[in-house]
């Protein structure tokens, strides 16, 4: 082989190596699915991470087409739901999580959260208290690596911040209680697992 044929093979090398790795990313985003609907899922989460949550709407309900069992579509779709406000739905989607993986600590925490928003306080204290028993770890809320890439100066509050707060409160006499602080509250962020 001459130099010139070795030049000539050098951008056939470099077009075969990056046609290795663009199927090994297709492979890995598309073709491994532990669970039906598992795809669908993750897209769906990349629409939640992004604020589509009608696309996301349509992911989840995609994986459960797929899936109908599959908590981690509920769990978006639940998500999804509370974030447009309907939380008739998203409660109906967080008790079906729920009945579906009852040790699953991030759908307490979320329900939680619904319950929060809602004024329904010993609810969701009881929410996040399940949640926490569960795994405390999951639910320390967003690290500095997330809140780098999505430029958030402060860490929004925990579930058990939340949790200890409304414990505090609700001892208080009811008309001593300040149990809604909208600029606090609007801190707070979903849980999720990547399914």
């Amino acid at each position: 082989m001459n130099l010139l044929e070795i030049k000539n093979t050098k951008p056939l090398l470099y077009f075969l190596i990056f046609a290795m790795v663009v199927g090994f990313i297709f492979y890995w985003r598309v073709g491994v699915e532990e669970n039906p609907g598992d795809y669908r899922v993750k897209k769906g989460n990349y629409r939640l991470e992004d604020g589509q949550f009608d696309q996301a709407i349509k992911e989840f309900e995609a994986a459960l087409a797929q899936n109908d069992s599959h908590v981690f579509a509920h769990l978006g779709l639940a998500i999804a739901y509370l974030q447009l406000g309907d939380d008739d739905k998203s409660i109906q989607e967080f008790n079906r999580t729920i009945e579906l993986d009852p040790n699953l600590a991030v759908a307490y925490a979320d329900r939680g959260i619904l319950f929060d928003r809602a004024g329904k306080y010993q609810e969701a204290l009881h929410d996040y208290k399940r949640a926490l028993a569960l795994n405390a770890e999951v639910l320390e809320g967003p690290g500095w690596l997330w809140r780098f890439l999505r430029n958030v100066d402060e860490k929004p509050p925990a579930i058990a911040d939340r949790a200890k707060y409304l414990e505090a409160e609700l001892q208080k006499p009811p008309e001593k209680r300040l149990l809604k602080m909208p600029d606090e509250d609007e801190k707070q962020q979903m849980y999720k697992v990547n399914g």
